[in-house]
């Protein structure tokens, strides 16, 4: 490679790792992880104060979808400062498919699904073995991959 390409890609690394940071700052104040939590201990607070210990589902519904937007923001938080900014210097694809099967079994979860056909049952099934199938030869390969470059 000669050397103006050389300089461009050095260019475009320090770019990549700039929008990363950028990124991971815009999560820490867009999420506010502790501020959502402190609403959804105020929400659990809430909801307890005004139906007593036995709580309707539509209010656990609400409560558990805010408590695993909680986790899905740590989740990703993590994941991008861990193997980006601590470590690797590359987003691990795996990570992102974790992140991923977390978002949309959140989605799953707090889904009303009477209102759905059984196509979009079908195709939340499909979504989410097609991600876990993806995680797991992820997974599988990679002790392949650590054995090959040991040797």
């Amino acid at each position: 490679m000669d050397d103006e390409n050389k300089t461009l890609i050095q260019l475009l690394k320090k770019f990549e790792r700039v929008i990363i940071l950028i990124i991971t700052c815009a999560m820490a104040l867009v999420l506010v992880l502790v501020l959502v939590t402190l609403d959804l201990i105020w929400l659990i607070g809430k909801d307890i104060r005004d139906s007593g210990l036995l709580l309707q589902i539509d209010q656990l519904l609400d409560i558990f979808g805010l408590f695993m937007l909680v986790l899905i923001g740590v989740e990703l938080f993590e994941s991008v400062f861990k193997s980006y900014l601590q470590r690797e210097h590359t987003l691990r694809v795996e990570l992102v498919i974790a992140v991923a099967i977390i978002a949309v079994s959140r989605k799953i979860i707090i889904l009303d699904w009477k209102d759905y056909d059984s196509s979009t049952m079908f195709a939340a099934a499909a979504l989410v073995i097609s991600l876990c199938a993806g995680f797991f030869l992820l997974r599988a390969r990679q002790p392949l991959a650590e054995n090959n470059q040991s040797t």
